[in-house]
C-alpha cells in the first residue's frame, strides 16, 4: 500500500535537500509487494542515491527501488521504469486476502485502489456473472471469484494475462475464471468471441460487470450494458472534472442506467480525478 507515515518521505529529506529543491521531492511513494515504486523528477538527479537510500530504510523488507519515468503507454498501459535499487521487478503482492505475482515493469497494478477493489468485491454475491474487462493481473478478479461467482476476464496484454492465470492459480480459483487475452472492445463487440473462448454467456446477461476503464475510452460503457441483464449492477471507473459530475449523471440516466453510488477514487492530473459510478441497468 502507500506510504502514509505520519513523517513523509519530503519531511525525511529536508536536512539532504536544498530548500529550492524540497517541494519537488515526492510526499509519497507505494509499495507493491516488496517493491518501492517512486517517480523522481529530473531536477533532483543529484539526489537520487540519498532518496533511494532513504527509502530502503523507511520499511526493512524492501527488495528494490524502482524510478517511474513515463506515464502509462499504449494499449498495454505499461510505464517505463529504472531499476534504482535491487536486481529484479517481480514481486509478491498481497491484498485483501490475496495473493499476486507481477512482474511491475510489464503490467499495470495500482496498489492505491486496495480499498476501492474490496469495497466492490463486497457487493458481489456468490452465483453471480461478473465481466470484467480490462481484467489486468487480477485485483478485482480475484475477490469476486473468491465469493463463489464465475467471471469472465479479459486482458489485452499478454505479460498480464500470463501473470493473471498465474495468480488465478496461485490462489485456488481455476474453477470460477475464464480468462481471454485480447482486445476487450474487440471482444464484447463480436459477443461470439467470448463463446469461441468457452465462456457461456448468461442467457439473460451478466449479473455485474467491473469495468476498470483506461483513460479515455468512456464509450465502453454502452458496449458493456448491452450485455448486463435488466436489474444487474456496473461498476464502471472514468476520469473526469467534478463540474462534469452532473452532466456524466444525467448521459448515464439516458442510457438507462441509475447511479445509485459514485465517489472520487484518487487524483491523476491537475483538476482531473478517477470517479467510480455504481450503476444499475433498468
Amino acid at each position: 500500500m502507500s506510504y502514509r507515515n505520519r513523517v513523509t518521505l519530503r519531511d525525511a529529506m529536508k536536512e539532504i535537500v536544498e530548500e529550492p529543491l524540497l517541494p519537488l521531492v515526492p510526499k509519497r511513494f507505494d509499495y507493491i509487494g516488496d517493491i518501492a515504486v517512486i517517480s523522481i523528477p529530473p531536477e533532483l538527479g543529484a539526489y537520487r542515491e540519498a532518496i533511494v537510500s532513504k527509502i530502503l530504510s523507511m520499511r526493512g523488507n524492501t527488495r528494490a527501488v524502482l524510478n517511474k519515468v513515463s506515464k502509462l503507454e499504449g494499449e498495454r498501459r505499461v510505464a517505463h521504469f529504472e531499476v534504482l535499487a535491487g536486481e529484479s521487478a517481480e514481486t509478491l503482492h498481497r491484498e485483501n486476502g490475496y495473493t499476486y505475482r507481477m512482474d511491475v515493469r510489464k503490467v499495470f497494478f495500482n496498489p492505491r485502489l486496495y480499498w476501492e477493489r474490496a469495497r466492490v468485491a463486497s457487493k458481489v454475491l456468490s452465483g453471480e456473472s461478473v465481466l470484467i474487462p480490462f481484467a489486468g493481473v487480477g485485483p478485482f478478479v480475484l475477490p469476486p471469484a473468491g465469493k463463489g461467482t464465475m467471471v469472465c476476464a479479459i486482458e489485452i496484454n499478454p505479460d498480464a494475462c500470463a501473470c493473471l492465470k498465474e495468480n488465478i492459480r496461485l490462489n485456488k480459483l481455476e474453477k470460477q475464471v475464464t480468462v481471454i487475452q485480447g482486445d476487450a472492445e474487440f471482444i464484447l463487440s463480436h459477443s461470439g468471441s467470448l463463446e469461441a473462448e468457452g465462456f457461456r454467456v448468461p442467457e439473460n446477461g451478466f449479473d455485474r460487470a467491473i469495468v476498470p476503464t483506461p483513460y479515455g475510452m468512456d464509450h465502453f460503457l454502452g458496449k458493456v450494458s448491452e450485455l448486463i441483464k435488466k436489474g444487474g449492477h456496473i461498476h464502471f471507473y472514468t476520469f473526469k472534472t467534478e463540474p462534469q459530475i452532473p452532466e456524466l449523471i444525467e448521459e448515464y440516466r439516458r442510457m438507462g442506467l441509475e447511479v445509485e453510488f459514485f465517489r472520487r477514487t484518487g487524483n491523476v492530473a491537475p483538476g482531473v480525478s478517477r470517479w467510480v459510478f455504481d450503476l444499475v441497468k433498468k
